[in-house]
């Protein structure tokens, strides 16, 4: 009976995986356990789409991102705690190596706890700042609860963020407002192209730290939509981190919790945006994965709109110079719990590079047809006249979405000795050939002339 309850057991845990593409063991860094109950909405969210949590305090001995050599957790969280400090095994270099490791985490932040250095560290070297003093925090004295923040206007209400650019699709859209108690304002470097906002501050809004007792901020940190509230990195391997300003909007206070804007009473959130950011640090969505990829000989099949990928004779590796050439390839996005067909933003698209050292080519694919859980996407060119080894080259990145580094090398040949066109088809060339004939036909008529006309007779003297 033991052992049918046991196999029963791992039925059940079979069957219960993580929607995470990236695994699903999660490590949840919090100091003080009594502040577990805080977050326990969140935590049980995600222990519900499949995730194994461990909570760890970073003064644990046995708190360690690796062992033997490769990742101990496929995400981490760190909530907010008393101490300056993380310990050994959280260390900015830590957390980068479980970065390039493509670990993912999820920062948050708090002002009424010193920000860990560990923490300060790891923004500086992704280019978001912080402020340095403790205790700042985002007022705005326009878009603020009455009920909970009526003197302080600390306590923001937001609205989801509808767009965030027209080329990025929007994984963080919704209905509602997000409530934002005390957040930490961050500025994001305009020189990295890795970070992205995902939820600012309104116009009006500013960094303020309440025990300055002057009544005007002279210096403020930053102010408006120069202040971001959430913001995202995505490194060259795919590996995410996100940075919540305010811890307090994953805790059970603020989820389905009443609030007053402007007068008017309004239900926040917060869950959902939670939620939303969440399964994109974890890649539960914006995942992109890619299927067959196709380049072949267009004799006409193109022209068909061949959407089957199977193709005779496909994948070469060897072309000639000004040969028609065509590319298809198989795009899904991983969303939820399934791969779906990947359609790009409006203003965006898919490129391919056929390139040498540099890009001979560089085309737009246009989607051809979709299957169930992809789309096929393709385009026909003619080979450059230039020999040499080429890659057909798929280099997709966009913010929000893995990124996609495809590449095929094929070589491109010269014309063989007998793929040249003869001379009497080119048209160009008959004056030439008249040219030739002319010469042969009048040298042998001067020869037969020559070696059938006889000499004239020479009268001979006889002398005596």
């Amino acid at each position: 009976m033991r052992w049918l309850l046991s196999l029963f057991l791992l039925g059940v845990a079979a069957c219960v995986s993580a929607l995470s593409v990236s695994g699903s063991r999660l490590l949840v860094v919090l100091e003080d356990e009594g502040e577990r109950e805080k977050y326990g909405v969140f935590l049980g969210d995600l222990s519900d789409r499949g995730f194994h949590t461990t909570i760890q305090s970073p003064k644990s001995d046995k708190l360690s991102l690796f062992q033997h050599g490769e990742r101990a957790y496929d995400h981490v969280i760190i909530l907010p705690g008393k101490s300056k400090g993380l310990g050994p095994a959280l260390t900015a270099n830590q957390l980068l190596d479980f970065m390039k490791k493509e670990g993912n985490v999820l920062v948050t932040l708090s002002s009424d706890h010193a920000t860990p250095t560990a923490v300060q560290s790891l923004l500086l070297e992704l280019d978001i700042s912080i402020p340095s003093d403790k205790g700042a925090l985002v007022v705005d004295h326009f878009n603020y609860d009455s009920a909970s923040a009526a003197e302080k206007h600390d306590v923001l209400l937001l609205p989801f963020p509808k767009a965030l650019r027209p080329d990025v699709k929007n994984y963080f859209a919704g209905e509602g407002v997000i409530a934002v108690p005390r957040a930490v304002g961050q500025t994001l470097g305009n020189e990295s192209p890795l970070i992205e906002p995902i939820l600012r501050a309104p116009n009006t809004a500013y960094s303020y730290n309440p025990k300055d007792e002057a009544d005007i901020v002279e210096d403020p940190f930053a102010t408006g939509e120069q202040l971001t509230i959430v913001s995202a990195m995505q490194a060259h391997n795919s590996a995410r981190l996100t940075v919540v300003g305010a811890a307090e909007i994953l805790q059970n206070g603020w989820f389905a919790e009443k609030a007053t804007l402007s007068g008017k009473a309004v239900k926040t959130a917060n869950r959902e945006f939670a939620k939303k950011v969440s399964q994109w640090t974890f890649k539960e969505t914006g995942v992109l994965k890619v299927g067959k990829l196709l380049h072949y000989l267009d004799e006409g099949v193109s022209k068909k709109l061949n959407t089957s990928l199977s193709i005779p004779e496909h994948n070469p590796t060897i072309y000639r110079i000004k040969q028609d050439v065509a590319f298809q390839v198989e795009i899904s996005e991983y969303s939820g719990d399934h791969l779906a067909p990947f359609i790009p933003a409006s203003s965006d698209s898919v490129q391919l590079e056929f390139s040498m050292l540099s890009p001979f080519h560089r085309l737009n694919l246009t989607p051809i047809s979709q299957t169930a859980n992809s789309t096929i996407f393709g385009v026909s060119f003619k080979t450059p006249d230039q020999h040499g080894i080429f890659n057909f080259r798929i280099n997709y990145r966009r913010p929000f979405l893995t990124n996609i580094d495809e590449k095929r090398q094929v070589t491109v040949r010269h014309f063989a000795h007998d793929e040249w066109p003869r001379s009497w088809q080119i048209s160009g060339a008959w004056v030439w050939i008249g040219g030739i004939w002319v010469t042969i036909v009048g040298w042998v008529a001067f020869v037969a002339v020559w070696l059938y006309s006889a000499p004239t007779e020479r009268s001979v003297k006889k002398t005596q």
